[in-house]
């Protein structure tokens, strides 16, 4: 992504103020996995991309996300409310 055109993402000048409203965060690491799964039912495909967002210096400890529990998340654009993925987690114990 930094040899695409956001390198400021993945340094000292990154800006992600409107996550803590500090200047403080940046992008350590991104990681996608995809899957298809085809069976006699059908196809079932998925995509995941995931940011590791890390701390520029000490802060307070984030606060705790528990997946004990099936659930279901939504990956929207905060600036056109777009909706870029939704995924739900059937069993959180599975690898």
């Amino acid at each position: 992504l930094s040899a695409m055109g956001m390198p400021d993402a993945f340094g000292d000048t990154a800006d992600f103020s409107g996550m803590n409203g500090a200047k403080n965060l940046y992008i350590s690491d991104v990681i996608h996995k995809a899957f298809v799964e085809v069976n006699e039912e059908g196809t079932e495909a998925a995509a995941a991309t995931g940011a590791i967002v890390a701390v520029m210096s000490l802060a307070p400890p984030p606060p705790v996300f528990r997946a004990d529990r099936p659930f279901v998340f939504v990956i929207k654009d905060n600036t056109t409310g777009s909706i870029l993925f939704v995924g739900r987690v059937a069993d959180p114990t599975q690898e």
